[in-house]
């Protein structure tokens, strides 16, 4: 079992064994999350590619694909 020490500032350094294994690394985010029994886990916080549902806008009027080709080559022939 590897254990760790709570500061009085509440920080607390993860073992780099679990560190490994978890995939994590400096800067990354984690989340504590309390199983129905009342004990904690620590995992990755990764977000769900789900969760960007809805983030851009749709245009107003839709661009046909003839449209998007006549723009990608008026831009490559301004070069």
């Amino acid at each position: 079992m590897t254990t760790s020490i709570i500061t009085t500032k509440g920080q607390v350094t993860i073992p780099m064994d679990v560190r490994r294994r978890l995939g994590l690394n400096a800067g990354d985010r984690i989340e504590f999350v309390e199983g129905d029994d009342g004990t904690f886990a620590i995992k990755p916080a990764i977000d769900d590619v789900r969760s960007l549902k809805g983030l851009l806008r749709k245009p107003a009027k839709p661009v046909s694909i003839e449209d998007m080709k006549a723009s990608v080559r008026a831009r490559g022939a301004g070069r």
